[in-house]
């Protein structure tokens, strides 16, 4: 993500172009599930994605797989943002110092608890095994296959799939 990028790589503006479609579709895929507290709905949390990649000056893609993946882990950022900022609020304001205590946790509407708790957990994932999180990242959050995954790692696709069930034990044993 150089400033001086090749010109091959795609611009965000080109990237959101090309994939403005299959990025509403993750957007629905990341939001499903809310209930009427949903933090966003999928227009609104694509343009946010949008808002969040185009700060950065000089930000390309090398290709199409690596642009969803970096726009899956904006929109991930941007819903716990907005889960935290609401947290917030419900405990007196900006100026309140959060924690998630069990209480506190408990506290909050079910959708919003699970996404902290499955932020967190991946956050722990990284300390553990890196690939593994970035497996998740890109298959969970970027929406790509197997194949598309294993080529963006340097790894074949197998080694995609065991790092995938051993991320599904680990989540299921850091959100019980």
């Amino acid at each position: 993500m150089d400033e001086a990028a090749p010109p091959d790589d795609l611009s965000v503006e080109q990237a959101f172009a090309g994939a403005y479609q299959e990025l509403r579709r993750l957007a629905r895929s990341r939001l499903r599930g809310g209930g009427r507290n949903t933090v966003l709905d999928t227009t609104a949390l694509v343009h946010e994605t949008y808002l969040k990649l185009s700060r950065g000056a000089g930000v390309s893609f090398p290709d199409r797989p690596r642009f969803l993946v970096y726009a899956g882990r904006a929109m991930r950022s941007i819903i716990v943002d907005m889960v935290r900022q609401r947290q917030t609020e419900r405990a007196g304001g900006d100026f309140a110092l959060v924690t998630l205590t069990g209480d506190l946790v408990d506290a909050l509407p079910a959708e919003e608890a699970h996404i902290l708790r499955v932020h967190e957990a991946l956050q722990a994932m990284v300390q553990v095994d890196e690939r593994m999180a970035r497996v998740v990242e890109m298959r969970y959050f970027g929406g790509m296959t197997d194949l598309e995954i294993g080529e963006a790692l340097g790894v074949t696709d197998r080694t995609v799939r065991r790092d995938w069930e051993q991320a599904r034990l680990f989540l299921a044993e850091a959100l019980k």
